[in-house]
């Protein structure tokens, strides 16, 4: 697959460069990272919470975890962690657990790391556990204009 067409569409509807890096297969975003060489904090990963019906996407470095009791407290209200079989469902065009971190579009509330937003470079996943895309911080930056940017990590 290399890359998602919601991914693609949505780069090239912001018109933004990228650069397609394929990697060993993997199975977590740490795992990516190493396989492309890249630092932790240079690789976004999506973490999809749930409340009731609702989804957000939270946008947060690779060695990170979103604390659930910090964003609890941003939110006003409880959230779970997404099922597998719900993300599946979330993202039909990406294999399971390669999921890009650009919950606009796939129309989902979006929160990112304010981290993420001061690196000069930036890699995701395509969609699939062999390709991360790079793009420049601000590059980043703007295909998540319309994230609320949000303190609710802690490191691994």
């Amino acid at each position: 697959m290399s890359i998602s067409q919601t991914v693609k569409n949505s780069l090239e509807k912001k018109s933004i460069k990228y650069e397609l890096i394929p990697h060993a297969h993997t199975r977590s975003s740490k795992e990516s990272a190493g396989a492309a060489h890249i630092a932790c904090d240079h690789l976004a990963k999506a973490v999809i919470v749930r409340e009731g019906d609702e989804y957000l996407m939270v946008v947060v470095p690779t060695d990170y975890h979103v604390h659930l009791g910090k964003l609890h407290r941003l939110l006003g209200r409880e959230v779970g962690l997404a099922t597998e079989e719900e993300l599946v469902r979330l993202f039909p065009d990406c294999e399971g657990g390669a999921i890009p971190p650009l919950g606009s579009a796939y129309r989902m509330i979006t929160l990112v790391d304010s981290s993420l937003l001061y690196q000069s470079e930036i890699y995701f996943e395509s969609g699939d556990h062999e390709h991360l895309v790079k793009v420049t911080g601000k590059q980043f930056s703007r295909l998540l204009d319309d994230a609320e940017r949000v303190n609710v990590v802690t490191h691994h």
